[in-house]
């Protein structure tokens, strides 16, 4: 009896020591799996001026296998977000989706600044220690991401491989390229429209990778303007969603004499201007072409770490500024990008296997309607001339306070003083401020202005009290803030513009697809600032350094 309570004893201790091993291996598996599960590649694309209507206004016109509705469809969409700063602009957002900060963190408080440290007028990404790499025409070259305060999720997951990990930027404008890559990028290539070709800076090389140089050798730009731009779809289709073809508020960006539909005096800038292929949908393909053959030659997604890469499509920003939301450029536009998005995603099906890569897209900050558009229709919206009040300002307070350009600066809506010229002449700077207050606050365009360092005491609603304090750096925002009534946009007479708080400028699409996402939607608040953190959940790494926002679970698998 004692021999088979042993042996049967010795049975059950060996059938643990099998279970566990087998718990074990399974563990260890299981391990290995959690270790290697991460896709070979994000692609991020950023639409540069996009407002999250146009998903569902221009969708019955989006093709079943184009890009937007293969992400809507298959992938996740958040319908809900929204950039929580001020200014709505291009560097602003770049940064922010990227580093998942804010201005008050990051430090790239607008496309331009004046700095009151360096006392002038600062670009994003301007570097005048760096060169331009490639055929680069004057500043086009001297850039870098070092303005920007931050690490990006591009470097986290670099650091996270121990820079194995390779990360590429593009874009047709500087900011839309170096400012998403980040500080350890491999590289980052952008647009000179003075030459019409790619171009880098000494930042990230010593020379143009080749297969740079016969990408700009291929010279399709004149290729393009010699096919001009007609319509895609039947004229009855815009006419349903749009005004009409030539309206006197739209900026004629070809020409004072090209007028609508069809532009076939495109052929008259090859060799003259390389910058009106930007305002026509072939700046899109061009991007396209220069993503696919950028993957392909920096053999991105080929390795054994997750590779990065970003991509702006600058050209919607420059179409939506021209000819505004209801026109039959910007209808034209997405449809013509939808369908080059839906053959880029077949690309990456085709070059990694579907399902191997992870993609969102978003904007870097939508646009509000023309303001002649909107009194057309009887809505509020006027243009106010920042440039002109900054005369008359200056003009006052010399006839006033003796002293010249007092005010250096008034963009990103806010003014900046010339403060060593205030304390050199012993100027009473509270009575200029005041004055400058009063005389903003008199204008019919302007709903609000104050001292920016009394922000918080501001009866205001909390929202956009909460933006403008995300938008404020101590050393690269102005002294006055003023903002705009809603419908109302700067400087402009024809087109339109974007910048403010308001949802037209604020509310951006954000669409996920591929590995690691859901299938679904939400219609909860979303931000901005989440995509990195939302990123970095998936990928599995650090948030960046500067990141404040929150990840979206509802779309992680």
């Amino acid at each position: 009896m004692k021999y088979f309570f042993i042996a049967g004893l010795s049975i059950i201790c060996n059938l643990n020591v099998i279970a566990q091993s087998k718990n074990t291996t399974a563990q260890k598996n299981n391990q290995t799996n959690i270790v290697a599960a991460k896709p070979k590649l994000v692609v991020g694309i950023v639409i540069d001026q996009m407002r999250w209507d146009y998903l569902y206004r221009f969708q019955p016109l989006f093709a079943s296998n184009g890009g937007f509705k293969r992400m809507m469809n298959d992938g996740f969409n958040c319908n809900n977000t929204m950039i929580p700063y001020t200014p709505t602009v291009t560097a602003c957002g770049h940064t922010c989706v990227y580093t998942g900060s804010v201005p008050n963190i990051h430090g790239i408080t607008g496309n331009n600044w004046w700095d009151k440290n360096a006392n002038r007028e600062m670009y994003c990404t301007e570097d005048k220690s760096e060169s331009g790499i490639g055929n680069a025409k004057g500043d086009a070259g001297k850039m870098s991401p070092r303005n920007m305060l931050v690490t990006t999720i591009g470097d986290e997951l670099r650091l996270a491989t121990n820079f194995e990990s390779r990360v590429v930027g593009i874009a047709f404008k500087d900011r839309g390229a170096i400012l998403p890559a980040g500080h350890s990028a491999n590289a980052a290539y952008w647009y000179d429209r003075g030459t019409g070709e790619f171009i880098s800076s000494t930042f990230y090389m010593n020379a143009l990778p080749n297969w740079v140089s016969d990408f700009n050798a291929r010279k399709i730009v004149d290729s393009f303007y010699r096919v001009g731009w007609q319509t895609k779809l039947d004229k009855s289709v815009y006419k349903q969603y749009c005004t009409d073809d030539v309206k006197e508020y739209e900026y004629k960006a070809f020409g004072k004499d090209a007028l609508g539909f069809p532009y076939n005096n495109l052929a008259q800038f090859i060799n003259k201007d390389y910058n009106k292929i930007i305002s026509t949908p072939h700046g899109d393909k061009i991007m396209i072409e220069l993503a696919k053959t950028t993957l392909l030659n920096e053999k991105l997604g080929m390795n054994k770490a997750t590779d990065m890469l970003t991509v702006s499509f600058s050209t919607p920003d420059y179409i939506g500024h021209n000819f505004g939301p209801n026109s039959w450029e910007l209808l034209d536009a997405y449809v013509r990008l939808d369908e080059e998005l839906g053959k880029f995603f077949d690309f990456l099906d085709a070059q990694y296997g579907k399902g191997s890569y992870t993609s969102f897209l978003t904007a870097d900050h939508a646009v509000a309607h023309i303001p002649a558009f909107m009194q057309e229709h009887k809505l509020p919206g006027g243009v106010f001339d920042d440039k002109a009040a900054e005369k008359e300002m200056n003009a006052e307070l010399l006839r006033q306070f003796g002293a010249s350009h007092l005010i250096v600066s008034s963009s990103n809506f806010q003014i900046s003083f010339n403060h060593h010229k205030i304390d050199s002449m012993n100027l009473d700077k509270e009575k200029i401020f005041d004055w400058v207050i009063k005389y903003l606050k008199s204008r019919n365009e302007v709903m609000n202005a104050f001292e920016l360092d009394e922000l918080m005491e501001q009866p205001m609603n909390k929202t956009v009290r909460e933006m403008l304090a995300n938008g404020y750096h101590q050393s690269r925002s102005g002294d006055i803030q003023y903002i705009l009534k809603p419908g109302f946009i700067d400087g402009m007479k024809t087109g339109t513009t974007h910048g403010l708080w308001n949802p037209y400028d604020a509310h951006i699409p954000l669409l996920w697809y591929g590995w690691g996402i859901k299938k679904g939607s939400t219609h909860r608040e979303t931000y901005m600032t989440d995509i990195a953190a939302t990123l970095a959940a998936i990928l599995k790494i650090q948030m960046p350094s500067g990141c404040v926002g929150k990840v979206i679970t509802e779309v992680i698998q």
